[in-house]
């Protein structure tokens, strides 16, 4: 039975994984979803 990290690079090279990719890397250029995503991890970091 194949890891954790294996079944990560299985579904990495799959094209399922690689249009997830491609889609978190667009959201992550977006500066307004840079902003949103700083906002929630200053969030959950004073939740601690």
């Amino acid at each position: 039975m194949p890891g954790v990290m294996e079944r990560i690079k299985q579904f990495a090279r799959s094209p399922q994984g690689r249009r997830t990719i491609d889609q978190a890397r667009r959201t992550a250029s977006d500066p307004r979803r840079r902003a949103q995503a700083q906002r929630l991890l200053g969030k959950l970091r004073t939740r601690r």
